[in-house]
């Protein structure tokens, strides 16, 4: 599993800053092209073994930015496949 930034990123690099694993990229290097920035999901861990919870997500100062994504890597077990819909806020 992963967290995944939405349009609503105001690319502050504060996430970027914070992340332990070197998971997010700015907007230049977004693979996808577009103008926000990216998490890797092969690379996020959601700070499992780092922090008590995403430390993008608290540093963000966009509420609603940073959201839980099913993706394929490692999961933080009490957040429900329902929440992780690209949606709901981590924090």
């Amino acid at each position: 599993m992963a967290v995944k930034i939405t349009d609503l990123c105001i690319s502050c690099g504060s996430c970027i800053d914070e992340c332990p694993v070197s998971a997010i990229v700015d907007d230049d290097d977004n693979p996808t092209g577009e103008g926000i920035y990216y998490v890797y999901s092969d690379k996020c861990v959601e700070c499992v073994g780092y922090n008590e919870m995403p430390a993008c997500a608290t540093a963000c100062p966009t509420e609603g930015c940073i959201v839980w994504s099913l993706r394929d890597a490692t999961s933080r077990d009490d957040i429900s496949d329902a929440n992780r819909n690209d949606t709901v806020p981590v924090m």
